[in-house]
């Protein structure tokens, strides 16, 4: 019975220092968890415009766009987020401008063309403002704003960096007399348009 009693008490015993070490293994975890989120940064980020509560919020560092826009209460009934890349990743001192549909509507009429405003859609440009640094910048952009030397306008042609009004008008002559530019390299056929100058406008034109 004796054998019975002392084998139940160092069941016991080992059954404790189990548990024991089980706490503390659990707050050791713990306490490395808080560590973890110590060491997390928080960046302050500024939005304003159509949220319903703007203003700067305070977000751990790994927090996007859509966060900011949750944290200030959600978008009111008019916004549009047409130019904004939602899953952007926050960082320090960021500005985010939240547009209304009429705002973009009139940026749209004001500064550019229909033709080119069908391009910005397609993929989803609409750089309004140089200081909203949750803007959708499409590296694609580039190509879409190439001026089309078969099409362009004398005014277009002018937005060339090099092409001055006599080129122009030489580049217009040039297409009325010998139909359209087969390649961007026929512009060198213009009077004026050099391997030089060539080198420094082929990235800006197209056919």
């Amino acid at each position: 019975m004796k054998k019975i009693y002392i084998l139940i008490m160092i069941v016991l015993i080992t059954g404790c220092k189990n548990i024991n070490a089980t706490k503390d293994i659990i707050k050791e975890n713990k306490i490395e968890k808080n560590k973890v989120e110590d060491k997390k940064e928080f960046y302050f980020v500024d939005i304003k415009g159509a949220v319903n509560n703007p203003g700067v919020y305070k977000l751990q560092e790994d927090s996007r766009v859509i966060d900011v826009i949750d944290i200030s209460g959600g978008l009111k009934d008019n916004a549009d987020t047409s130019n904004i890349n939602l899953s952007k990743k926050i960082f320090d001192e960021m500005f985010i401008i939240i547009y209304t549909k009429d705002e973009i509507e009139k940026y749209k009429k004001e500064t550019i063309s229909t033709r080119e405003i069908n391009k910005k859609l397609e993929n989803q440009i609409l750089n309004i403002d140089k200081n909203n640094d949750a803007q959708i910048l499409n590296n694609s952009s580039s190509k879409n704003e190439k001026v089309n030397i078969n099409e362009a306008t004398k005014e277009e042609l002018q937005k060339i960096n090099g092409i001055g009004e006599g080129k122009a008008d030489n580049i217009i002559k040039y297409r009325n007399e010998n139909g359209i530019f087969n390649s961007i390299e026929d512009i060198k056929n213009i009077n004026g348009i050099g391997e030089s100058l060539f080198e420094k406008i082929k990235d800006y034109i197209s056919i």
